[in-house]
């Protein structure tokens, strides 16, 4: 259940804030300047809070599955993949704030390995049919 949540709530954040709420504030009429700054703070909040629930999850799988499942499951994968993401958008976004591509780039990775990570089954789930008991 955490690992659902935690997934939940860092992927669906970062795609809902690109495709809900900014296009949203541009159609209602704020100055484009204003929706770029809200832009580049929501989104170095959101990363952060994506690197905390990516942490929780990459805990969870440790828990359910070992260790070595970080690199040999791609669940574990995709997490670190993730936190790399994440680790680069704060990097370039900290000494090179006018690399916006590179942010995006780093915003990209860390959105679309999400959604990847989606699609995987929950650790400690068969995702077989349950057994009938008697």
């Amino acid at each position: 259940m955490l690992w659902q949540l935690a997934q939940m709530l860092w992927v669906g954040g970062l795609w809902l804030l690109h495709i809900g709420v900014l296009p949203a504030l541009g159609l209602i009429g704020l100055a484009p300047m204003l929706i770029d700054e809200i832009d580049g703070l929501l989104s170095a909040l959101l990363v952060g809070f994506a690197a905390a629930c990516v942490t929780l999850q990459a805990l969870v799988l440790v828990t359910a599955e070992g260790v070595g499942s970080l690199l040999r499951d791609i669940r574990g994968q995709l997490l670190l993949m993730a936190l790399y993401a994440c680790a680069m958008f704060c990097a370039v976004h900290i000494w090179l704030p006018e690399a916006l591509r590179w942010q995006l780039f780093s915003y990209l990775v860390l959105g679309f390995s999400g959604l990847v990570l989606v699609m995987q089954p929950v650790p400690g789930w068969s995702g077989g049919a349950r057994e009938a008991r008697p």
